[in-house]
C-alpha cells in the first residue's frame, strides 16, 4: 500500500478559525482558541495519521497588517515561513465576510507555486443556506484554487471530506512521526499555552497582548503534578489588572486552568501562578527568544 506524507499549512488572517479547525480534525486541543485575534503566536504541528497517510498540519499565527512590534513581525515571519515548508496550503477565511486582510493574505499566496485549497469557514452562520452558492462563486472568482470546500470547523461540517482530499496533494513518503504522536509541542509548552488561554479569555482587551506564560518548574509525583508558572507582563500598571482586587482575578484564572489540566492530564494538579514584569518584552527579540518564541 502506498503511503503519503507531507506538510499542510493552515493560513489566513487572524481569528478566522485556523486553530479551531486543527483541534477539530485531531479531536484534541493542541492549539488554544479564544475570540480575540492573534491568540496563536507559535508554529504548532498537528499530526493526523491513518493507515495510508500522515498529514502534518502547520497551525500558524494569523497574517496581519499591523506589525509595529517585534512580536508581530516574528508572528508574520513564522506564518510566511510555513508556506515554504508546505506541500499544500489551506486558506481559511470567514464565509460571512471578506476583508482587506483576507485580500492581503491571498495576494501573498498567489506568489506561491504550492497548491491552495480555499476553505470558507463558519458556514453554519450563513442564512438562508442558498446564500452559500454566492459565497462559493465569489471565492472562485478571486483565484483559481485547486479546491474550494465550505466548512464549519466548529460543527465538524465537511471535515471528513477535507481529510479525504488532502492526501491527493501529498508526496509518496513514509510517515515522519510515530502513529500515536499528535503534536510536536511538549507538555510544558501546552500547559503554558492553556494558562495563557484563560488569561486571554478573562482579561480586558489590551492586556493579553502584553503578557506571556513560562513554566518554571513541573514535577510529577504519585499523587499528582506540581506546576510553577510565571505570567510575564510588560508594565507595572498591568500587574493589578492581572492579579485583581484581593487576588480575585488570578485565583479565577488558576482555578480554570487547574480544572482543565486535571481533566487533560488525568491527575490532581497543584498550580502556583506568579506575575512578574519584564519591561517591553514583546518588542525585544532577545527576550522573545528567551521566552521560547520562534
Amino acid at each position: 500500500m502506498v503511503n503519503r506524507c507531507g506538510f499542510v499549512a493552515i493560513v489566513g488572517r487572524p481569528n478566522v478559525g485556523k486553530s479551531t479547525l486543527i483541534n477539530a480534525i485531531l479531536g484534541r486541543k493542541i492549539s488554544i482558541v479564544t475570540p480575540k485575534p492573534q491568540t496563536t503566536r507559535h508554529r504548532i504541528l498537528g499530526i493526523y495519521t491513518t493507515n495510508d497517510s500522515q498529514i502534518i498540519f502547520i497551525d500558524t499565527p494569523g497574517l496581519h497588517r499591523s506589525a509595529t512590534k517585534t512580536i508581530n513581525r516574528m508572528m508574520n515571519r513564522v506564518a510566511a515561513s510555513a508556506l515554504s515548508d508546505a506541500d499544500l496550503i489551506l486558506f481559511v477565511s470567514e464565509a460571512t465576510r471578506w476583508t482587506a486582510e483576507d485580500q492581503d493574505v491571498l495576494f501573498k499566496l498567489k506568489q506561491s507555486p504550492i497548491p491552495i485549497m480555499a476553505l470558507p469557514n463558519k458556514i453554519d452562520k450563513i442564512h438562508p443556506k442558498e446564500e452559500l452558492l454566492s459565497v462559493l462563486s465569489a471565492m472562485s472568482d478571486r483565484h483559481t484554487f485547486d479546491e474550494v470546500l465550505p466548512i464549519s470547523a466548529k460543527l465538524n461540517d465537511n471535515l471528513d471530506r477535507l481529510i479525504d482530499l488532502i492526501p491527493n496533494y501529498l508526496p509518496e513518503s513514509p510517515s515522519l512521526y510515530p502513529e500515536e504522536m499528535l503534536t510536536d509541542r511538549n507538555e510544558s509548552f501546552q500547559i503554558a499555552e492553556l494558562i495563557r488561554e484563560k488569561l486571554t479569555l478573562l482579561l480586558r482587551q489590551e492586556v493579553p497582548y502584553g503578557l506571556t506564560v513560562q513554566i518554571e518548574r513541573m514535577e510529577k509525583e504519585r499523587k499528582g503534578i506540581n506546576i510553577n508558572a510565571v505570567i510575564w507582563i510588560e508594565r507595572d500598571s498591568q500587574k493589578g489588572i492581572v492579579i485583581g482586587k484581593g487576588g480575585k482575578v488570578l485565583k479565577k484564572i488558576g482555578r480554570l486552568a487547574r480544572l482543565e489540566l486535571k481533566e487533560r492530564l488525568n491527575m490532581p494538579v497543584h498550580l502556583d501562578l506568579w506575575v512578574k514584569v519584564k519591561n517591553n518584552w514583546s518588542d525585544n527579540e532577545k527576550e522573545l527568544m528567551r521566552l521560547g518564541y520562534d
